[in-house]
């Protein structure tokens, strides 16, 4: 499943989610209700910039953009991360705070147990796809190490928020069955607090993991070898000096190679080297959309 279909199907849920919240809201006046509320707004916005991220990193290179669009796709990851989870986690906490100070009594309990059970359903159902989707990219990697390897933002990032989803949801359930059970409405102000939390925890290990990706992360060691053994298998080619290596895209690698050639070649045999080489590589890695090849003399 690819990484569009999943930000899909977490906008769709999201949507209905947020339209059911807003409408117990209404009626009962829960501050935690709220707070799920423009939290699930906010979750629908982001996967909006999502997938306006994975339109215009297909965008074919131009004049303007020689390497391609592929950054566009972290670009708008690393906002997403930045300033629309930690949004909705300020705004909740603040929310909390307000509702604190200022209890409301709440009306309509029902209404809230409802909608917490059809939101968490729903949200439930996109924590699948995207479970599924991110555990068939790392294979027999482990959880941690897989988010932090991982180079498509879409998938991770909709995995933790819909993670951070169902831990809110139980939150707000126990905020309201807490207020509901003691008659103190502080209680729910105290869940709408711990959700802001919960959301700017969520952001910070986005942004951690957006950032790099934008900076720009480089392959495996494992796979760098095994190109360098490629290139030094070719008869052409002494060794390796230097190799570069940087993702522009989840689909997309720049690698960069200088090698030392052996001398007397002429400039023919050196430029069918390189494309054999260049050939051979993108066979075994497929992910190396551009390979340059820089040759140098051997040292006397």
């Amino acid at each position: 499943m690819k990484s569009k279909t999943i930000v899909y199907i977490a906008l769709a849920s999201d949507v209905v989610i947020a339209a059911t919240k807003f409408v117990a809201a209404g009626i009962t006046h829960s501050s935690a209700m709220i707070s799920e509320a423009i939290h699930s707004i906010i979750d629908a916005i982001s996967q909006l910039l999502l997938l306006w991220g994975i339109v215009t990193s297909k965008k074919k290179p131009d004049e303007e953009r020689p390497f391609g669009y592929g950054r566009e796709l972290y670009f708008w990851s690393f906002i997403v991360s930045l300033i629309i989870f930690t949004m909705g986690g300020c705004i909740s906490f603040y929310e909390g705070l307000l509702r604190f100070k200022r209890p409301v009594t709440h009306t309509g309990e029902g209404w809230n147990y409802v909608v917490l059970l059809v939101s968490f359903l729903f949200t439930a159902v996109s924590a699948v796809a995207s479970f599924k989707a991110f555990n068939r990219q790392r294979g027999d990697t482990s959880f941690w190490k897989a988010v932090v390897r991982s180079k498509d933002p879409a998938v991770f990032i909709v995995l933790l928020g819909d993670m951070g989803d169902l831990i809110c949801l139980l939150i707000a359930f126990a905020g309201i069955w807490f207020t509901h059970v003691s008659g103190n409405p502080r209680y729910d102000g105290i869940a709408s607090i711990l959700i802001g939390l919960v959301l700017v925890l969520i952001s910070m290990v986005l942004v951690r993991e957006s950032r790099s990706l934008l900076m720009g992360e480089t392959i495996r060691k494992t796979t760098m070898r095994q190109i360098v053994s490629i290139t030094e298998a070719d008869p052409s080619v002494v060794k390796v000096q230097k190799q570069f290596s940087v993702y522009m895209a989840p689909e997309e690698i720049i690698l960069q190679i200088t090698a030392v050639f052996k001398d007397g070649l002429s400039t023919e045999q050196i430029t069918s080297s390189i494309s054999n080489i260049i050939k051979l590589i993108q066979q075994q890695f497929p992910l190396v959309k551009q390979i340059f090849i820089e040759p140098v003399a051997k040292k006397s």
